[in-house]
């Protein structure tokens, strides 16, 4: 089968699919994403921190604070999974269709190359992300116990405070980190389909598995490859997106000017901090989110493609 770009209304219709399964993420992960960028921005000893910011949330704010933050992902995380997934499949197939093939073993019917299926992913990076993880961050900091000593009220309020403070561009602060993490999708999909093809080796062996479970296993194995190469690059976003952090956010009518510092810049910080072990703080909550979440979601999106039968790159 020939790999050929599909009109328009599959896209939107991936898009749906995908819209159901960015919130289902939210639901699935929220308490360890917040606990991961608690731990990520923090300075100082490394053993311990984790429990030890798990214990001032809950003693400070209660059990719900574990929550915070969690309105934009799950509108935010719906539209960047429709655009990722969506432009994922259609870069897949861009890509068959001009030359990065090779036959598959047996069949011989054309399939992306697993270099393709990296690229693509590389590829599928959603502009909209950024602010979606800025307001996130900037909600998830804030630890008064009562919403009327918090900065922000909600993510409406936080976006409009940051587009007066720092102008509508300010809620693309710490864009470049964003890119830096994001390009590492590179790995995910590119590992997802390494694995994949490990589990088919499989077949006709004691060790056989379905696709559905090769799917799942796939996409939890892919998760860990992703969050190992972008998390230096998530704290650095972490902490350029959560400037100025300890320090309040500057009031909508001040006048002194508010200048997130540079990825290069924010990086010599952590170094001069913590070392290179401060680039890789917050990794353990991430590779605990990260399997179940990304298996659920890969499982779910790669059944769906191939009961649409939309699933053409993979013979």
């Amino acid at each position: 089968m020939t790999g050929t770009l599909h009109p328009p209304p599959e896209f939107w219709r991936n898009g749906t699919d995908n819209d159901i399964e960015g919130m289902r993420r939210t639901r699935s992960g929220w308490m360890l994403q917040l606990f991961a960028i608690a731990v990520g921005i923090s300075h100082g000893r490394t053993e311990g921190v984790e429990m030890d910011v798990l214990k001032q949330i809950v003693r400070n704010e209660g059990a719900l604070a574990l929550y915070k933050g969690a309105t934009p992902p799950a509108v935010g995380w719906a539209a960047i999974d429709s655009v990722l997934l969506g432009s994922l499949h259609n870069y897949r197939l861009f890509l068959l269709r001009h030359g990065m093939s090779e036959p598959t073993p047996h069949s011989g019917a054309p399939r992306l190359t697993i270099l393709g299926h990296g690229i693509a992913g590389l590829l599928a990076g959603a502009l909209i992300a950024t602010p979606m993880e800025l307001l996130k961050v900037k909600l998830q900091l804030q630890s008064q116990k009562s919403v009327v000593d918090r900065r922000f009220t909600g993510p409406i309020h936080c976006a409009r405070e940051i587009a007066r403070v720092q102008g509508p561009l300010g809620l693309w602060s710490g864009f470049t980190g964003t890119v830096a993490s994001r390009v590492n999708f590179f790995w995910m999909f590119l590992s997802f389909e390494v694995f994949m093809r490990g589990f088919g080796k499989l077949a006709g062996t004691p060790f056989e598995v379905n696709t559905g479970l090769a799917n799942f296993l796939s996409g939890g194995f892919g998760a860990f490859t992703y969050w190992i190469m972008a998390i230096p690059a998530d704290n650095v976003k972490n902490r350029m997106m959560a400037y100025p952090y300890p320090d309040a956010y500057p009031a909508s009518n001040s006048t002194v000017g508010l200048k997130v510092p540079s990825f290069s810049r924010t990086a010599r910080e952590i170094f001069l901090h913590d070392g290179y072990v401060g680039f890789f703080r917050g990794l353990g909550p991430c590779l605990l989110r990260a399997f179940p979440v990304n298996a659920s979601a890969l499982f779910v999106y790669e059944g769906l493609m191939r009961l649409l039968g939309a699933e053409q790159t993979r013979q």
